[in-house]
């Protein structure tokens, strides 16, 4: 097998170049393989899918290393290509989609290389792809606001997340938009948040889909409906905890489905989350491509 370990030097506090380098070392293992640091977001995906189309026979796993942006790049390139696989070096600021299998196993590389492939499920995103979630409302504009802090010397880093929040409680209380579930309209007016998942955590810490499968063909989806800012920040640890779900507090508030395909219609400049990446358009269709990829999960 040819291990391609695609590096994203900015993810994380230092560039994880050197660690990857050093933990495939450590390894002391003879594998076939290669590393890509990416010049540009939409880099890796063209390499990926260009190094498919020229080894078609050959067994390719690609290795994610960096944050939950990387992860779905790599995830978005081989899409489609039965002789591809991923797995993840978690070196980002939030690392979502590993939590769903515990975030420690992926820390030993040599572990990660002796990873078991199972197959996933990975949502198409109008012409984009999502493995994680796709979120919008109050996430996104906090999503958006991260992006922008995240490099910042006083608000970056590990505090981008927290100072994102701050600013989506000032200002991303509400959000106009309608969003269908197999065809059921879950909404009539405003929203807070709602999230569309395949993995379990979103931002880092909030168990937002504790009953979520990533293999099972359906897309957990949770709405959550404008509430005052004290009742919010009285309902955030339910949020955090995985404990929203079949809650007397947020009885009225929270609208919860499992289905196949989501459509979100947005006035102009609607924009969503997709694992962490931001897009715009005004018509948004989501639909769960069932086990169309095969992610390797550490031994242990």
């Amino acid at each position: 097998m040819k291990h391609i370990f695609i590096v994203n030097t900015t993810a994380g506090k230092d560039s994880c170049l050197d660690m990857v380098k050093e933990g495939i070392a450590e390894c002391k293992e003879v594998i076939d393989y290669e590393i890509h640091t990416p010049n540009s977001p939409n880099d890796s995906i063209n390499f990926i899918k260009t190094y498919l189309e020229n080894h078609p026979e050959e067994k390719v796993r690609f290795y994610a290393c960096g944050g939950d942006g990387t992860v779905n790049k790599v995830a978005s390139g081989i899409v489609g290509f039965p002789n591809a696989s991923m797995t993840v070096l978690p070196f980002g600021s939030g690392n979502d989609y590993v939590k769903y299998f515990g975030a420690d196993k992926f820390k030993n590389v040599c572990d990660v290389i002796h990873g078991k492939e199972k197959e996933v499920d990975i949502m198409r995103v109008n012409d984009r792809y999502a493995l994680n979630s796709t979120h919008f409302g109050l996430d996104s504009v906090v999503a958006k606001a991260m992006n922008k802090l995240r490099r910042n010397i006083l608000f970056g880093k590990k505090r981008a997340y927290p100072f994102a929040v701050v600013w989506g409680f000032l200002f991303g209380m509400r959000t106009q938009c309608t969003v269908y579930a197999d065809g059921e309209r879950l909404n009539n007016g405003d929203i807070l948040l709602c999230t569309v998942s395949n993995g379990k955590y979103v931002g880092g810490s909030y168990f937002n889909a504790p009953n979520s499968l990533n293999d099972d063909g359906l897309l957990e989806v949770c709405l959550v409906k404008p509430v005052p800012r004290l009742r919010f920040v009285g309902l955030i640890k339910y949020y955090v905890s995985g404990t929203h779900l079949n809650n007397p507090k947020f009885e009225n508030i929270v609208v919860y489905r499992q289905v196949r395909k989501v459509i979100i219609e947005g006035p102009k400049g609607f924009c969503v989350s997709i694992d962490g990446e931001i897009y715009e358009s005004q018509h948004i269709e989501v639909e769960n491509l069932e086990r169309k990829i095969r992610f390797a999960v550490p031994r242990k």
